[in-house]
């Protein structure tokens, strides 16, 4: 595998969260005729979803049709990874390591959150395809496996950054990020972790943004 010491010092790196940005004022005319404009949350909410979480179209493998941001991720607590069927390298050791995370969440699984892996060669794995790779996993009701136009993972890859700056690198789909990123959708929280880490420290990081309320630092 190539460069593989400066992948895995980014995928080590992408343990820090992703802090959300800084509301942008939208035109007078995107709240319609007699609206009331939304507060600066909304539109905090509004621009993280414009520029990271696009309504792409994309298929299931169940066959279902779908929209990212509408229909996955709206309002949910979820999780994102990337990953091709004809793998040998990151992609069945993340699965593989996402399998053992399901079964920590039980039944939060599919009720309060929802694991979503997307397949970054649309050409070759189709519907069918990502159905038997979900069985080679065992994978839930609550994981759902997605495929689509390429060019509709590509801009949802890059929305929710997964990406590497050296443009070389980034075309190379062998050296793509084996991190999971998740969040809680609503409440604007994102942040990342590599899909490596060890199966319970993974399943309690996603499960913080369940509820982000609680102090998790003990006092002296």
């Amino acid at each position: 595998m190539k460069d593989l010491s400066r992948r895995k010092l980014l995928s080590m790196a992408a343990v820090a969260a992703a802090a959300a940005p800084v509301a942008a004022l939208l035109p007078e005319t995107a709240f319609g005729a007699g609206g009331s404009a939304p507060d600066q949350s909304e539109l905090a909410r509004q621009r993280i979803q414009r520029l990271h979480l696009p309504n792409v179209p994309l298929i299931t493998h169940e066959g279902r049709y779908v929209h990212f941001y509408d229909d996955l991720v709206k309002n949910k607590i979820v999780t994102l990874n990337f990953f091709y069927a004809k793998c040998d390298e990151i992609c069945p050791l993340v699965t593989a390591n996402l399998a053992k995370v399901q079964k920590l969440f039980g039944n939060d699984l599919g009720r309060k959150i929802f694991m979503y892996s997307f397949t970054l060669k649309p050409d070759e794995d189709t519907v069918d395809v990502i159905r038997d790779y979900r069985k080679t996993y065992e994978a839930r009701p609550g994981w759902t496996f997605l495929t689509g136009k390429l060019e509709d993972i590509e801009r949802l890859r890059k929305g929710i950054g997964f990406t590497y700056p050296d443009k070389a690198i980034d075309s190379d789909k062998t050296q793509h990020i084996g991190n999971i990123r998740y969040g809680n959708e609503p409440l604007m929280l994102w942040a990342a972790c590599p899909g490596m880490a060890h199966t319970q420290w993974v399943a309690e990081s996603i499960s913080w943004m369940m509820h982000p309320e609680v102090n998790r630092i003990q006092a002296p």
